[in-house]
């Protein structure tokens, strides 16, 4: 009889290193490999070598970078969807494409069940599991976090030290992260007190402090054609060399960082530090030009669509009719959101230095103080006077006796 085949989601760090002599020993299994690049800092070559010197009998290395950026990391930016006001979603926006390429490969390798290493307090079980439920109800799901008698990264180590298997990380530099050319994400040891100040020139990766950040602001242009970045200082870019390139301006200005404890979806409160440097200019900068290029009723109502969204994509539902429907709300609100957009990076901060665009709203004719042929002051006051009626009646039959 022929041993089973899982498909495990290997990233080459602590958690899915451990899993692969695990699943070998618990499953009597064969255990195939699958590392997708969404554009994390990471050497694949010695990755493939680590997992297959574990004893996988496949890995495969998936590009999936431009896939990424065009149709997860834009859709969260065309809606400026942000989670409990701070967080930009990078995490929570690669989760769903790893999951979908990871029941590709499933199919191809005829594998029964897929892994990964989420742990069972986290987010990342709901979007992994959620996402693969949507393409393949039919293969078990394997999350050794929720079943295995690990109780930390400690004792992790020590599996792979009494087993003589390498270990990928250093014990004091323990920290759980995740990161892709969107993001990095810092959580557990020191941070999981609130009260504690993190340590940022120690914590860092991408992002200098924004007090070590120079002395002089410095300029950047961004281009936008209906929603979407194409353009650094005039000059055309893909979505991938695009983020790079803002997140190594950004970083070096020390901007987007992010200090939250979040509601996790299973109900707890976790303490994470995001990086998302140029995720953080692109923000700012799309926002600045939806000010002038969209109507008052349009923004407003894409304010609360923003705000589910985020809630939506936060908590796994990508492959979902609420997520698809309300994603082609917001590309209809795009279709004017085209223009150029200054901003000036300086130490930490981010703030307009100016906007244009073909499709502006703003009317300088109108808006003047001084009048114009556009807009008579008289106006106002039967504007004003119908506006505030139900006041008007209310103190008509409330008299407030000041």
């Amino acid at each position: 009889m022929s041993k089973r085949k899982i498909v495990l989601a290997y990233s080459g760090g602590l958690d899915t290193t451990v899993i692969i002599p695990w699943l070998k020993e618990n499953y009597d299994s064969e255990v195939v490999a699958v590392c997708i690049d969404v554009g994390q800092e990471a050497d694949w070559a010695p990755v493939k070598r680590r997992a297959l010197d574990m004893g996988v009998v496949a890995c495969h290395v998936v590009d999936a970078r431009k896939e990424y950026v065009e149709d997860y990391v834009w859709t969260a930016l065309k809606a400026n969807a942000l989670y409990e006001d701070k967080y930009l979603l990078g995490t929570s926006t690669a989760r769903p494409l790893i999951a979908k390429i990871l029941v590709q490969y499933a199919r191809k390798e005829g594998a029964d069940a897929i892994a990964h290493g989420a742990t069972g307090k986290g987010n990342d079980q709901v979007r992994f599991d959620l996402g693969i439920m949507a393409f393949a109800p039919d293969l078990e799901i394997i999350a050794p976090w929720r079943t295995w008698e690990l109780k930390s990264r400690e004792e992790e180590i020590e599996y792979l030290e009494k087993r003589g298997l390498p270990v990928p990380m250093k014990r004091s530099d323990s920290y759980s992260r995740d990161d892709n050319l969107w993001h990095i994400s810092h959580e557990g040891l020191d941070l999981e007190d609130p009260a504690n100040e993190p340590h940022l020139d120690s914590l860092l990766q991408m992002t200098v402090p924004p007090e070590k950040a120079p002395d002089k602001s410095e300029y950047v242009e961004i281009g936008f054609e209906e929603g979407v970045p194409v353009a650094v200082n005039g000059e055309k870019m893909d979505g991938v060399p695009l983020i790079q390139a803002l997140n190594k301006l950004g970083g070096a200005n020390g901007v987007g960082l992010v200090d939250l404890v979040e509601n996790r979806v299973v109900g707890m409160k976790s303490r994470g530090v995001y990086e998302t440097p140029g995720g953080a200019i692109l923000y700012y900068a799309h926002q600045e030009l939806e000010h002038i290029c969209l109507d008052r009723q349009t923004y407003a109502f894409k304010q609360q669509v923003a705000l589910k969204l985020g809630e939506v994509i936060y908590g796994g539902l990508w492959f979902t009719p609420l997520r698809e429907a309300l994603s082609a709300f917001v590309d209809s609100t795009q279709k004017t959101v085209t223009g150029t957009v200054k901003v000036k990076l300086y130490k930490g901060s981010i703030s307009s230095a100016g906007v244009t665009s073909p499709y502006s709203l703003y009317n300088a004719s109108i808006a003047s103080f001084a009048t114009g042929e556009l807009y008579n002051h008289a106006d106002a006051k039967g504007f004003i006077r119908l506006y505030g009626l139900p006041i008007l009646v209310r103190a008509l039959q409330h008299p407030s006796g000041v």
